[in-house]
């Protein structure tokens, strides 16, 4: 009985999201939108009533930059897990864009006073850190979409590239996430508030993932794939690794797991898709999920491969995604205005920024 209970449980949790949507008609939904001329939305009435937004966590806020002036250009955002990713992705994109940063100069982190998150920007893309997890890829993509929000950008994409865990696929692969699922294989992200959970579906654009999959080259020296990605709230327990501080299941349990859901088209677990997908979707963003396998989980859980291997790996996600900006870039739009005024210009907006934190360090 156990079993069938399991699943009318399931069964009853996507009909009872199912209605809720129903009853979210376009009437009320509209009530609780605001809605930039671009199609960016935001789902919270409150913003409009507030004198200004502080993006806390990015050291931007509304009574404190232009935002339409500094951002109000982008096209592409991408996001990766780690600070040091996403500047070696900013100078990847100024490589292939060809753009030219004037005699002196250099990329520079807009964030850098928040001490959280790292962000560059190449003219249309900007490349985000966005830390490790649902949690702190959560906090990033509130603040980024009231940003694109505010700027007035007009039809952003949005990107995760990042690493990943294959299940039945060599190491090295590049996945585009069709489907983003949670640790019950649900397309779902569960978030507590206000003392009860509240399901959302997570929703990425399944002809963009194509798009993406498509932009692999016959000359790679890797396969790009289209396939399910689990995505769980824990790297160790939650993909049901062997080598954590704690584990209370046995191999046969891990294994039979991957094979069910290998069976049900999952090729491989990180930990933010479902989040990317459930929050851009909810704005009325499209978004893709991009990442490189760093081991094929049906062979072991610890990843041992020199890290120069890992490193090159980790470029091949930047390389799908590049080229599918390149494809929709304009050569006026990859080399932006004048690049010396733009340069200044925009040098000079960055600089104004200050830290909106208590705990700000004097620099020496």
């Amino acid at each position: 009985m156990a079993p069938t209970n399991e699943f009318s449980g399931l069964v009853n949790v996507r009909q009872q999201l199912s209605n809720k949507t129903e009853l979210l008609n376009e009437a009320s939904r509209k009530r609780l939108w605001s809605e930039n001329d671009a199609g960016v939305r935001l789902l919270n009435p409150h913003i409009q009533d507030m004198d200004q937004d502080v993006l806390y966590h990015l050291n931007l806020g509304t009574g404190t930059h232009d935002l339409q002036q500094m951002f109000g250009d982008v096209k592409f955002v991408a996001m990766g897990g780690t600070p040091q990713r996403m500047h070696s992705f900013a100078e990847f994109m100024i490589r292939e864009m060809g753009h030219q940063l004037p005699t002196g100069t250099c990329l520079q982190d807009i964030s850098a006073k928040s001490y959280r998150y790292a962000m560059y920007k190449v003219g249309p893309v900007l490349s985000i850190s966005h830390g490790m997890g649902i949690p702190s890829a959560s906090i990033l993509l509130h603040e980024i979409i009231k940003l694109l929000y505010h700027a007035k950008v007009k039809d952003p994409i949005i990107f995760r590239i990042g690493t990943c865990g294959g299940i039945g696929l060599p190491p090295g692969t590049v996945v585009v996430t069709e489907e983003a699922l949670d640790g019950l294989c649900r397309p779902v992200l569960d978030t507590a508030i206000l003392g009860r959970v509240v399901s959302r579906p997570a929703i990425l654009d399944k002809a963009l993932a194509q798009s993406v999959a498509d932009c692999s080259d016959p000359e790679d020296n890797y396969k790009t794939v289209l396939g399910k990605t689990i995505s769980t709230d824990d790297f160790y327990e939650g993909q049901g690794r062997l080598d954590g501080a704690i584990c209370e299941y046995t191999e046969e349990d891990k294994m039979n797991f991957l094979r069910q859901v290998t069976e049900k088209g999952v090729v491989n677990m990180e930990m933010e898709a479902s989040v990317f997908a459930a929050l851009t979707h909810l704005a009325g963003i499209k978004s893709a999920v991009v990442c490189v396998t760093l081991l094929d989980r049906l062979n072991g859980d610890q990843i041992s491969t020199p890290k120069s291997e890992l490193t090159a790996w980790q470029e091949r996600p930047q390389q799908i995604v590049s080229r599918y900006i390149l494809r929709h870039l304009s050569l006026a739009e990859r080399q932006g205005p004048t690049m010396g005024r733009m340069v200044r210009t925009n040098s000079a907006l960055f600089q104004g920024s200050q830290s909106t934190f208590e705990d700000t360090i004097e620099e020496h």
